[in-house]
């Protein structure tokens, strides 16, 4: 299963490619999109469909992972981002993909096994399961990571429900 984890953002969207074959999981790329601050608004979100739409079709993941947005005090913050994370789930669909949601709490239980991990344990966690060398740069990549390996996880676990 190629998964593709995506922490969406207006001036950067995370995303990380996680390759998981017989309960091993390889990293095959990360990264992040940016957006600059003086662009409008459509142009920042047409680049983010336009790269994400790339990725999809040079690394073929079988499914996108999104984390929700939670925002409790700036509304017209959440909004922005909320208009990113649409042009995610958006693209996705466009490339026939299904869209798994995940809440930070979610992925924090996945990754670090606590829901009310610090970033910094999540981003050490999301290090060590991938045996990578050091911490992906900027958080953003590393929270995309984190969002891909909550989804196989998530998708192992039904698959042996599903057995039972």
């Amino acid at each position: 299963m190629l998964v593709l984890g995506i922490d969406p953002g207006i001036a950067i969207t995370g995303y990380g490619i996680i390759k998981q074959k017989n309960s091993r999981n390889e990293v095959l790329d990360f990264g992040y999109i940016k957006t600059k601050a003086n662009s409008e608004l459509p142009d920042r979100l047409i680049k983010i469909h336009d790269e994400l739409y790339n990725l999809i079709k040079k690394y073929k993941p079988d499914a996108v992972a999104v984390e929700q947005i939670f925002f409790n005090k700036n509304a017209k913050t959440a909004f922005i981002v909320g208009q990113a994370r649409g042009i995610v789930v958006f693209t996705a669909a466009e490339c026939g993909l299904q869209v798994f949601e995940y809440t930070p709490l979610q992925v924090k239980q996945a990754v670090a096994g606590y829901g009310r991990a610090s970033k910094y344990q999540v981003q050490q966690m999301t290090t060590a399961l991938l045996g990578l060398k050091e911490t992906p740069k900027p958080d953003d990549a590393a929270d995309a990571l984190a969002i891909a390996i909550c989804h196989i996880n998530n998708y192992r676990m039904s698959q042996l429900l599903k057995k039972v």
